[in-house]
């Protein structure tokens, strides 16, 4: 150890010594700085002595605290050993004494036995005049005094607690003496629940009670917390002698705490008057009859029951959680019954809206004490969800039996022998969109009330639904078409209804997306959009068909004079046409657009195509130059008629549709043969789509066409096809041409498929 000091010191030495040259190296670098080394050396010598004076000063600090410390120590010490002695002194006087305490037992029994009869004399008084008093005490509690009659029962309990008390202190063993006392105290008890049913009486109706007279209801509250420190103090004396009182702890405010609790579930139970099979609106009035009920009890308990009970009760706070779990018991008992649909959203409705708006636990009244932000919901979720579940089963059940009844009404309006209703533009039109959207309408009101994910979900149910019930109306319509084509006299208003049920389909289309603007948030698309859209293009597109079928039904035996000797001698097949053409678009005018234009062209497409039937069919063959001169000038003429009659109809340009006609009696009207592959080349520039069928049929009805000239026109139109038409209707395709003229043409390629 002595060698390791030594080497640490050299150690140190060393250490230092290097660090001063450093300091001398670094002070004395420059030549100017050597007549600063007597500064230099004073400077430092300075730096010496202060550090000396302050190891000094540590050093001499240290031992005086250790001098300190020893003092301390040596007196400890001896502390230590007076202590020590004393103890023994004790000791030794315990031993001489145990013989003297044996003998102060006398004097101890005599002690406890002063005490009892110190008690008894202090409670001599209430001893002897307990009837009295037990008299007295009932006659105040008949009267109300609740303050007074409790005093006096105080007295008599007090009494009978501390001869009770005194004599289990002397023998607690000797149960004769103690149930002797009992026995003289017993109507004690009985008054004591006496005044406890006064109590709850007035606990009960607290309500009113706070109106008529608030000091009978603080009475009650003293009352009970006078007992609720009788019982800490009994309850602290039994922790240290074991002892208690009979009847204790009597734990009024607990008991006051089951009496307002009783009260107010009984509160919420009173407001059901009604039930289902009485009125059918009878949830509606509970809830209603409830929410008034729990609003205007919160709003006295507030402004007058708070002022009553001391303020460590939390009064208001206590009767909302009372209110509360009161308000949850009932609604979640309701939901165990057989809710009907309507029940069911009137319910939750009540639960999840009405319960926390201002017109119940939010209102104005009620803050800040109540705040809604921090209210529990008063039914779980998984019962909301069971409830939710419930109503959709019922309502997809019963929205499908609302429809199919609603589609039935309407077939039965179909059969009327009055016109449709027309609405307010003159269109026709039946009920069944107004009743079907109402309905939806009704029921999506209903579920935003309960919350916007349910209404989404109502409206997914109710669009899924109007896919079903439009395939429904789609197979009604095509079986209403078909039963009229059995009689076509009936029903009378055929048309008419065939065009309200077109219609009906736009005011679908119309209403369906009205009710998705105002009960969705989303605008993507659902799968039911498309099939709706589709479905209703169909029913619409078919009626129509249906309707323009009727036209041609009456038109059919006009349609069949056309290109027919009768036709050329002059008979007004197309005059006819016309008039009942315009005739019945005069109802049709009352079909709403696009319907209506698309209907116009459709119709008009098929006149025209149906005097091309009658050319390439040829039912007559001109004879003469003189006959097919007449026959094209009639066909023009006839075409103009079209034209006229369409755009007077649309109000759109007929040209090339009617056209189609014009070319061909330009055909017909070429008087030199020799130029007739030049009018059939124009023709078929106009309207690539006609085939070398037509064309050979229009140069048979002609008449002077050879065999060879129709095989060499249509073979050399063949070697030069015309460039595809832009057109995107064409006029020819779905004109067929009869089979004897097919098997005519079969030796000649086809132009155009």
């Amino acid at each position: 150890l002595c060698k390791y000091s030594q080497l640490v010191n050299y150690e140190t030495n060393r250490e230092a010594v290097a660090t001063a040259v450093q300091r001398v190296a670094g002070m004395l670098q420059r030549s100017d700085q050597l007549d600063k080394v007597e500064q230099y050396r004073r400077r430092e010598a300075r730096k010496k002595g202060s550090v000396e004076a302050r190891l000094k000063a540590a050093i001499q600090s240290q031992l005086d605290g250790v001098r300190t410390g020893l003092t301390q120590l040596h007196n400890a010490l001896c502390d230590v050993k007076d202590i020590q002695n004393s103890l023994a002194d004790v000791s030794k006087d315990w031993r001489q004494s145990i013989n003297t305490i044996e003998n102060l037992k006398d004097v101890k029994d005599a002690v406890v036995q002063h005490s009892q009869l110190a008690s008894a004399v202090e409670n001599l008084k209430n001893i002897f005049s307990v009837p009295e008093i037990v008299k007295e005490t009932h006659e105040l509690i008949e009267r109300g005094e609740l303050l007074q009659a409790h005093r006096r029962l105080m007295d008599l309990e007090c009494s009978r607690d501390d001869l009770m008390y005194e004599q289990y202190r002397m023998d607690s063993r000797n149960a004769h003496d103690m149930n002797l006392i009992r026995a003289y105290f017993d109507h004690v008890q009985g008054l004591s629940d006496e005044l406890a049913k006064q109590l709850w009486l007035v606990i009960q109706r607290t309500l009113v009670t706070v109106r008529r007279d608030p000091t009978l209801l603080v009475s009650a509250m003293r009352v009970i917390e006078r007992e609720e420190k009788i019982d800490r103090r009994m309850l602290d004396r039994k922790r240290q002698t074991g002892f208690i009182p009979p009847g204790r702890p009597k734990a009024w405010k607990n008991r006051m705490n089951e009496v307002l609790e009783g009260t107010v579930s009984a509160r919420i139970e009173s407001t059901q008057s009604e039930t289902r099979d009485s009125d059918k609106m009878w949830l509606v009035r509970l809830l209603e009859l409830t929410r008034k009920y729990v609003l205007d009890d919160l709003v006295v308990v507030k402004n007058l029951v708070v002022q009553c009970f001391p303020p460590h009760y939390n009064t208001f706070q206590l009767f909302f959680d009372l209110y509360r779990c009161a308000l949850s018991a009932r609604v979640q008992e309701l939901t165990t019954e057989k809710l009907e649909a309507n029940e069911i959203v009137s319910l939750l409705t009540w639960v999840l809206n009405t319960y926390q708006s201002v017109e119940m636990m939010g209102h104005p009244d009620l803050q800040p004490e109540c705040d809604i932000k921090q209210l529990e919901p008063l039914l779980p979720q998984e019962v909301v969800d069971r409830l939710l579940s419930e109503y959709m089963k019922t309502f997809t059940s019963n929205i499908t039996g609302w429809l199919r009844k609603a589609l039935e009404t309407d077939k039965k309006d179909w059969q009327r022998d009055t016109e449709p209703e027309a609405d307010q533009d003159g269109y026709y039109q039946t009920t069944l969109p107004a009743i079907v959207f109402q309905m939806f309408e009704q029921n999506l009101q209903v579920a935003a009330q309960i919350s916007e994910e349910f209404k989404e979900e109502v409206l997914k149910l109710c669009l899924k639904q109007m896919t079903s019930f439009l395939v429904r109306y789609r197979d009604e319509v095509v079986a209403y078409k078909e039963e009229h084509l059995k009689d076509r006299q009936l029903p009378q208003f055929y048309v008419q209804y065939m065009i309200a049920i077109i219609n009906n389909c736009q005011t679908f289309k119309e209403s369906i997306n009205s009710l998705k603007r105002k009960y969705s948030h989303s605008t993507d698309p659902t799968p039911n959009d498309a099939a709706i859209e589709k479905t209703l293009s169909e029913v619409a597109k078919e009626g129509c068909q249906f309707l323009l079928d009727e036209v041609f039904l009456d038109l059919e035996n006009h349609l069949n004079d056309l290109l027919t000797r009768k036709w050329l001698t002059g008979c007004h097949a197309v005059d006819t046409i016309c008039v009942t053409v315009e005739d019945y678009f005069n109802d049709f005018a009352k079909i709403k657009k696009p319907y209506n234009q698309e209907m116009t062209a459709e119709a008009h497409r098929r006149v025209v195509v149906e005097y091309l039937k009658a050319v390439v069919q040829k039912r007559i063959t001109f004879k003469n130059a003189e006959e097919r001169k007449d026959g094209a000038e009639r066909m023009i003429k006839e075409a103009e008629q079209f034209s006229f009659l369409f755009k007077k109809l649309s109000g759109e340009d007929t040209d090339w549709l009617c056209g189609s006609i014009t070319a061909i009696a330009e055909v017909f009207k070429l008087t030199d043969p020799s130029l007739l592959f030049l009018e059939v080349s124009t023709l078929v520039s106009k309207y690539p789509d006609i085939r070398s069928e037509h064309i050979v049929a229009l140069l048979a009805v002609r008449g002077d066409a050879s065999r060879d000239m129709r095989q060499t026109i249509v073979e050399t139109l063949n070697q030069s096809k015309p460039s595809i038409s832009t057109r995107s209707s064409p006029v020819f395709r779905d004109i067929t041409v009869p089979t004897i003229a097919t098997m005519t043409a079969m030796a000649v390629p086809k132009l155009l498929k």
